[in-house]
């Protein structure tokens, strides 16, 4: 690991002076999940890093302002977001999400905004000998590599990593948005428009700037209503989900209105899944009308040489994500 300098402020406004306009220099740490094993693999290389340990940035409560809602501090814990009563009641697809990741040390550090802004997990990106088209090199090693875990929506991307983010699709299917501050003060931005898919050394997997600092989500209260996440694990243990699919909807005398469908684990950043969501408005969710939506969420899909078993599982998650959130008994764990 190459030597670093050390800073922990105590308020964001020092964090956000401490920070470089160019990616690359100072990194922020959170949890560390991410962040130090980046380090250790020599992806990371930072002259500063700025611990965001000593702000007051954690915490779920009530948002104020017209519409409601929820908002969750961006240092509060994964575990604290799963165990939460108030998610758990209201957004039972982000405390599944949450509770998903990991395993239990994990959810003990990892924090929202960690997770939200974590790097690619491609092993070509992660491996320290590797110059990949992220790292400056001239290529995506992937493409015509080892991508059994890359991305299926892959047009007009000359990267194929998948967002790695688990909390991501079910704050997009919730109209989540991000405040957050900078130089030239606080903005809000839909986490729909929150990610990026990056092409080179100078991009991240977010539209942050080098000197960005995430402080909270909120979640309006109008995106209460019957929302699940279903996600397809190769294991049970610390691992990342082959495929997510992220659902909400308002029930409308027994037919979905307003339906959000978003994939995880499938293309560089979140897929909203809108032929899905088009597949299944104004309808019952019954099983027959979810087994077309699935169908319809995997159109498009134009995965790589190794990859193409995530179409049907795409069919699957976004099926199972519908009947799940329409209070249907999970035969499939039976």
């Amino acid at each position: 690991m190459k030597n670093f300098t050390y800073y922990r402020p105590t308020t964001v406004k020092q964090a956000v002076g401490l920070l470089d306009d160019k990616w690359g220099r100072t990194e922020l740490l959170a949890g560390g999940t991410d962040l130090l094993d980046l380090q250790k693999q020599y992806v990371a290389q930072p002259e500063k890093v700025v611990s965001l340990g000593g702000l007051e940035r954690s915490g779920i409560r009530m948002a104020g302002g017209n519409e409601g809602g929820l908002a969750i501090g961006a240092a509060t814990t994964l575990a604290e977001i799963a165990e939460a009563e108030a998610v758990r009641k209201a957004f039972p697809a982000l405390a599944e999400a949450a509770g998903r990741i990991g395993g239990a040390q994990i959810r003990n550090m990892g924090t929202l905004g960690g997770n939200l802004c974590q790097r690619n997990r491609c092993w070509y990106f992660r491996d320290e000998h590797v110059q990949c088209l992220l790292k400056g090199g001239p290529k995506c090693y992937a493409l015509d590599g080892e991508n059994e875990y890359h991305a299926v929506f892959t047009q007009g991307h000359k990267c194929v990593i998948v967002n790695p983010s688990t909390l991501a699709p079910v704050l997009i299917a919730l109209d989540a948005t991000a405040d957050v501050v900078g130089p030239k003060g606080q903005r809000t931005i839909s986490l729909a428009k929150f990610f990026h898919a990056p092409s080179s050394a100078t991009e991240r997997e977010h539209v942050l700037e080098p000197n960005d600092i995430v402080t909270r989500v909120v979640i309006p209260q109008s995106a209460s209503g019957k929302n699940a996440s279903y996600q397809v694990n190769h294991k049970e243990s610390h691992d990342w989900p082959l495929v997510q699919a992220a659902v909400a909807y308002k029930d409308d005398n027994g037919k979905a209105k307003d339906v959000k469908i978003v994939l995880g684990q499938v293309a560089p950043t979140p897929h909203i899944a809108s032929a899905a969501a088009q597949a299944i408005e104004g309808k019952e969710v019954s099983e027959g009308n979810a087994t077309a939506a699935g169908k319809a969420a995997a159109e498009g899909a134009k995965p790589l040489a190794k990859n193409g078993y995530k179409v049907q599982l795409i069919e699957v998650a976004v099926k199972r994500a519908l009947l799940t959130a329409a209070g249907q008994k999970p035969y499939w764990e039976s």
